[in-house]
């Protein structure tokens, strides 16, 4: 099962870089990261990542009106065409030169690409069978300098193109006789946006010096009047030559009294003015400013609604404005954050509006009209530093060189909490056994504990002398926390109940670079840069009871699951293996060569030499403890079988370009007599001309450069389920899942083992056996299906005729299903049956079954949270009927008492009350009933 991992999620970052899209229905947001594209479900609450990916960075995204297809460009103009329903690359395609923006037609039939000073627009793919996805229908040319953005007419007739040289175009998607094309000034900066109103040709243009031009069109778009073609343009002047040839003819052969005939009957004749059409002409209606801060605060994103009229703009300090046209009265205005809006999108219904902030990695959400936040998300800005799992495998905990400590939902791939307590970079993080406490080491010089049930930080560990921990371990009990540290080369003890420094565990001669405990026993193995690893006994006064040496320098120490053994990776790149008994090394894997290395654009040496001082810096056994997965400064995971002691499988991380050390040759190509065109800055900032200002400078610095991180995998950590494992790269958390749909694995298959003969038995009621041959097809779909038809009460009866050998596969079948199935009593029945009568034999095999367990207690915790909450407030609305009710029949018993017309009065106000209250509580009440 282990070549069976597939890429699941991306967690960790939820924007990068290039513009937002909202789904057809408005519920979901489609947000490029990377060279990736994520999808947040604003109803459900949840994200996913396409399984697909481009060369570089996108850049841009286009999506179709039906919402079926995604066109997705890199920065180097390469486009792959998605398909948002089957997650599917349908078509390649290469633009040659960047792309800076792409737009579909609202009816669906073209899309428009805008690269340097060109618009393409090209035939929508999907209308009809065509061998080439991307047929190119016309090209316009009219800017000067690069073009920036485009908008559509709402009947899809025309659209407009805005520019870097100032002016806006407006071009006919068809040949119109009255409109070609059409330019429109009036601004002194960049155009940023150009958006038609509905129904119209009416235009507003905003440029980045905050200006907002309104554009007022003499013609309506039915006004447009269908030009000539190429062909009955060639044939119209073919037949004009024709006509002139045969008047001179009759000229020279009728002499003069004829020519003076046909020159007074030609004065005679009335003019054609049939086919005379009135040209679309535009004028400026007004201009309104935004801001009056000039360049300090440039406007830098902007999106339009055509049916609220809502014009949201974007600026570089983060605070963006609502604005209603054409009368330009101002609705709303918020600052987000200190960084540059990147990009700015509205839903369908125009009542939410999404923000992206490239500088922060930030995505937000923002409903206008009750001005509060739909969803907000923000990974770390910089690199992730290491993981963790909870114990049941749904929550993970993630530590970044920013100093923040953030925990994603494993389900839901959202980040549902962030503390920011630390000064400095995280260095490691870890769970307790209890699931509800994260701990984190900095080089702050803090060790932190932090509460998920309050989300506060309850206890801060220091040392009696300042030090960097490099290095975090808790141990099974949840009681001792152990940090070491890279500058005083000690181990330092604290109690997590007293929040009390224990002891200092001196001996190492070097930096201190990783800690573990033992899973069974209070043992502390800790491994150093002096070649060494030490194990610390718990009970024994925190002696040293070993040392054992290694060939180099220490790097990352890991326990197998059971306890027995320890993995070591060193700097020359070897992974060695020993007996945490006896301290005996039990075997070895050179793995230096699996790293593959490429080559970074200021390196003066090939990738090849360079690897030869690469190494693992993290390791982590599998849950079922058969193998070892070992990352470092590569864009490979590589995963080793302990017992043959061979790689099994390298999983590529990332096969982003834009990102250094990739390829592992450099591009002869850019190379020039002055060096590498890589090494050569463009410009300074963010590329658009927002330069990065230091503290207490308004134009900007202009020695800010760009720079390509490089890839490489800090933190490796396996599920405690083992049906995942999680990567923190620079690319952001990577998760991968194993897909049991895409593998065929029987068990004992024979001739007679067919999906026909399981279907057999249940109709012949013979409900052990049907299982036992869905369970050798091994087919998910077939065995939940025999699993269903059996019937509740023989639930018990079935799971004491199992054999050992089906109970454990049964067991993980009904822990996976579990997770997302609604028979929740059906599988829980199933679940306490198994347990219940085999619980003996599986608790002596309880080494190997903990994953299976730990995989059914992540989903029966999972659907308890769930009901909890539920179940509470049914329980809190019935309580407050019944208080209610008690509380009228007070009143209507003293109400008995009074006049005639004072009851009246009451029974009046006690209506008004049904009326108020009454009415939504009852259907409450029914609903929770």
């Amino acid at each position: 099962m282990k070549f069976s991992y597939r890429f699941s999620n991306l967690l960790g970052a939820v924007y990068r870089h290039g513009n937002l899209n909202f789904s057809k229905d408005g519920n979901s947001v489609i947000s490029p990261v990377g060279n990736r594209v994520s999808v947040f479900d604003l109803k459900n609450n949840k994200s996913e990542t396409l399984p697909v990916s481009t060369n570089k960075n996108i850049t841009c995204v286009g999506i179709s009106p039906d919402g079926n297809l995604a066109i997705l460009v890199d920065e180097d103009g390469a486009a792959i065409l998605v398909s948002l329903v089957t997650r599917a690359i349908l078509h390649h395609y290469h633009f040659h030169k960047p792309v800076s923006s792409v737009s579909f037609s609202p009816d669906g039939r073209k899309f428009v690409i805008t690269k340097e000073n060109v618009a393409l627009m090209y035939h929508a793919p999907g209308k009809k069978r065509e061998f080439n996805a991307f047929q190119l229908d016309k090209s316009y040319y009219g800017p000067y300098d690069e073009t920036t953005c485009i908008d559509w007419t709402t009947d899809s007739k025309c659209f407009a193109v805005g520019s870097k040289d100032m002016s806006t175009w407006v071009f006919g998607a068809e040949r119109w006789a009255n409109l070609i094309y059409y330019s429109l000034g009036g601004h002194k900066d960049v155009v940023v946006g150009c958006f038609f109103e509905k129904d119209s040709l009416d235009l507003y243009t905003v440029s980045q010096d905050g200006a907002l031009c309104m554009w007022e069109s003499d013609t309506e778009p039915e006004e447009l009047k269908k030009g000539l073609t190429y062909k009955e343009r060639k044939q119209k002047q073919q037949q004009q030559e024709e006509e002139d040839e045969e008047e001179m003819g009759a000229e020279v052969e009728e002499g003069g009294e004829m020519r003076a005939e046909v020159v007074r009957g030609s004065t005679d004749k009335p003019k054609d003015v049939e086919g005379e059409v009135k040209n679309v002409r535009y004028k400026q209606r007004s201009k309104q400013f935004f801001n009056k801060e000039g360049d300090f605060n440039k406007l830098t994103a902007a999106a339009f609604h055509k049916d609220t009229h809502i014009l949201v703009t974007g600026f570089a300090s983060g605070i963006f404005h609502l604005h209603e046209l054409p009368e330009f009265n101002l609705i709303h205005s918020l600052s987000i954050s200190d960084q540059r809006i990147a990009t700015i999108a509205m839903n369908g219904p125009g009542d939410w509006i999404g923000f992206g902030c490239s500088g922060l990695g930030q995505l937000l959400v923002w409903e206008w009209q009750s001005e509060s936040y739909v969803f907000k998300q923000q990974g770390h800005f910089n690199n992730m530093a290491a993981l963790a799992y909870s114990p049941d495998g749904q929550y993970i905990a993630t530590g970044g060189d920013d100093g923040k400590v953030k925990v994603w939902n494993t389900n839901s791939g959202l980040c549902f909490v962030t503390f920011t307590e630390h000064t400095s970079s995280v260095s490691n993080v870890a769970f307790t056994s209890s699931g509800f406490v994260v701990v984190s080491a900095s080089l702050d010089g803090t060790v932190r504990a932090f509460d998920l049930h309050r989300y506060r930080n309850f206890r801060t560990f220091t040392s009696p002398r300042p030090a960097q921990f490099s290095s975090l371990a808790v141990d099974g009990s949840g009681e001792l926390v152990c940090a070491g540290a890279q500058d005083s080369f000690e181990i330092f003890l604290w109690s997590m109940q007293t929040g009390r420094l224990l002891e200092v565990l001196s001996g190492h001669e070097g930096p201190v670079s990783s800690l573990c405990f033992c899973p069974t026993r209070s043992v502390l193995a800790s491994v150093s840069w002096d070649r060494t690893v030490r194990m610390w006994d718990m009970l024994d006064s925190w002696h040293a009871k070993e040392a054992l040496r290694l060939t180099s320098d220490g790097l990352a120490v890991t326990y197998r699951p059971d306890g027995q053994e320890l993995a070591v990776a060193t700097l020359d790149g070897e992974i060695s293996f020993w007996n945490a008994q006896t301290g005996a090394q039990t075997g070895s894997i050179a793995g230096r060569h699996d790293l593959q290395m490429g080559r970074k654009d200021t390196d003066k040496i090939t990738a090849k030499q360079s690897a030869k001082g690469k190494s693992f810096n993290s390791l982590c056994y599998s849950a079922d403890g058969e193998s070892l997965l070992a990352g470092g400064q590569s864009k490979f995971v590589c995963i080793y079988s302990i017992r043959e002691q061979v790689l099994l499988k390298k999983f590529e991380i990332s096969c982003n370009l834009s990102l250094d050390a990739m390829e592992e040759f450099l591009d002869r190509r850019k190379m020039t007599e002055f060096g590498s065109l890589a090494l050569v800055d463009e410009g300074a900032g963010d590329g658009d001309e927002v330069e990065v200002s230091l503290p207490g400078v308004r134009r900007g610095d202009m020695s800010s450069r760009h720079f390509k991180p490089e890839m490489r995998v800090s933190s490796l950590r396996f599920s405690p389920t083992g049906r995942s494992w999680a990567a923190t790269s620079t690319e952001g958390l990577m998760i991968y899942s194993l897909d049991a749909s895409l593998v065929f694995d029987p068990y004992d298959l024979a001739l007679d083992v067919t999906p026909s003969s399981v279907r057999r038995q249940l109709k012949r009621g013979q409900w052990a056996s049907a299982i036992l041959l869905a369970f050798r097809l091994n087919e998910n779909a077939l065995i939940r299906e025999t699993l269903e038809a059996l019937p509740h009460q023989q639930i018990p009866v079935v799971c004491g005729t199992l054999p050992d050998v089906y109970v454990e596969k049964l067991l993980a079948f009904v822990g996976a299903t579990l997770e997302n199935s609604r028979h929740l009593q059906f599988y829980l029945t199933w679940a306490q049956s198994l347990l219940t009568i085999h619980g003996q034999k599986l608790k002596n095999r309880a080494g190997a079954i903990l994953p299976v367990i730990q995989s059914l207690q992540k989903s029966v915790q999972r659907h308890h949270d769930d009901l909890s909450k539920l179940c509470d407030w049914n329980v809190y609305t019935l309580r407050y009927a019944v208080a209610l009710s008690k509380q009228r029949g007070v009143k209507r018993v003293a109400t008995s008492e009074l006049s005639e017309e004072e009851e009246e009065e009451m029974l009046g106000d006690s209506e008004e009350e049904d009326n108020l209250m009454g009415t939504p509580l009852m259907a409450e009440t029914e609903l929770f009933a």
